[in-house]
């Protein structure tokens, strides 16, 4: 099984959105990719606290798959892409780490 990590940090306003808001759309929008995209096994969406320090990531997102395959399906898949595409303006950084479990 195939485990991918992706953080992300967002800008403080973006597309005439507040952070939050662009954190609460982004988190809804990946979590209605579970049961649309054939290949992604399961997924947990997670958003920082407010009360977090300011430097840290905002959203985390845990996938599973059953391989590098099925992952890079779901990469390619058009509702993730769309997601991407949401996402470019908003966010300022992002960290990824894919590996077996």
């Amino acid at each position: 099984m195939i485990r991918h990590v992706v953080m992300f940090k967002f800008k403080e306003e973006a597309e005439g959105r507040p952070k939050a808001e662009n954190v609460r759309l982004t988190a809804d929008m990946l979590n209605a990719l579970q049961g649309v995209v054939p290949t992604l096994k399961a997924s947990s969406v997670y958003t920082g606290s407010p009360l977090a320090d300011g430097s840290n990531f905002d959203l985390l997102l845990i996938s599973d798959f059953d391989s590098f395959e099925d992952l890079n399906a779901y990469i390619v898949h058009p509702r993730h892409k769309a997601v991407g595409e949401f996402m470019k303006p908003l966010r300022e950084s992002r960290a990824c780490v894919d590996y077996e479990i």
